[in-house]
């Protein structure tokens, strides 16, 4: 039905006429242009001052002019978000809930209450378990979005409780949702070294992520976290594809900080 709910937008903006006014998306839904879940790691490897770290550039994200023009050049104009942070099998806690963010004063208060709200997530990875809380939390809310997306962060691609993260991830995919990701390997300027032994960004990109034109995008210091945030959160908005980003070499992906899907994931 995707398709012919294009076409109705279509319709109306020729019509001279605001999309939402042709939106036929399920009965009693807000339609959007994007639902996306924000999937911030808070396991026990994050500190509180890390988390504060982590919470602050996605509130500098969301509030970015850049961000907001990805959004008002949507069919729609107005996105739907929600944040929860990740920890534990038990430990899945919604920090923001679903909201419309459309114009500057409607993502500054989803970024002040972001800060606003106290940590509440802890304990070993689960990351299974946070992708179908996700998943969840898309398939019973309240909007209706051409596209859904789950945006996962975290430092390790380890699965210490919960259910296996092939069966989170799965009927996530199943469903028509996208997973990115977003592989920290670094949260300060003065890193020792990677966070795991293995290959992060490929442990993502076989594991984690999936969908049409999923990717990954890499932190290696502080200076570089808000900015990854703001170029993922535009990537996403915009519906650009993996394709879009073109990695020719070890040394450009680091500098570019992207790495693809296989594409049996896609």
């Amino acid at each position: 039905m995707q398709w012919f709910r294009a076409v109705l937008v279509s319709l109306a903006i020729l019509a001279g006429l605001p999309p939402a006014t042709m939106a036929q998306g399920t009965p009693g839904k807000t339609a959007v242009d994007v639902e996306l879940v924000l999937l911030a790691d808070a396991s026990n490897s994050i500190d509180d001052g890390e988390i504060r770290f982590q919470r602050q550039g996605y509130a500098n994200a969301i509030t970015h002019p850049d961000v907001l023009s990805a959004i008002a050049k949507g069919a729609y104009q107005r996105i739907a978000v929600m944040f929860i942070e990740w920890g534990d099998l038990h430990s899945q806690k919604t920090v923001v809930d679903w909201t419309v963010v459309r114009d500057l004063a409607s993502a500054k208060d989803f970024a002040s209450r972001l800060m606003a709200a106290p940590r509440q997530a802890y304990g070993s990875n689960a990351i299974g378990e946070a992708l179908a809380v996700a998943h969840a939390q898309i398939e019973t809310n309240a909007f209706e979005g051409h596209r859904k997306v789950i945006d996962f962060s975290g430092d390790s691609a380890n699965n210490w409780s919960g259910r296996p993260i092939e069966e989170g991830r799965k009927p996530a995919l199943d469903a028509g949702l996208i997973i990115n990701g977003l592989a920290i390997l670094c949260r300060s300027n003065d890193c020792s070294g990677r966070p795991v032994a293995y290959d992060l960004e490929q442990a993502f990109a076989s594991r984690i992520i999936g969908g049409p034109g999923s990717f990954v995008i890499t932190v290696d210091s502080a200076d570089s976290f808000a900015d990854a945030v703001r170029r993922k959160l535009i990537l996403e908005l915009a519906g650009l594809t993996s394709e879009n980003v073109k990695v020719r070499s070890d040394a450009d992906r680091r500098a570019r900080g992207y790495r693809r899907a296989p594409e049996a994931l896609a």
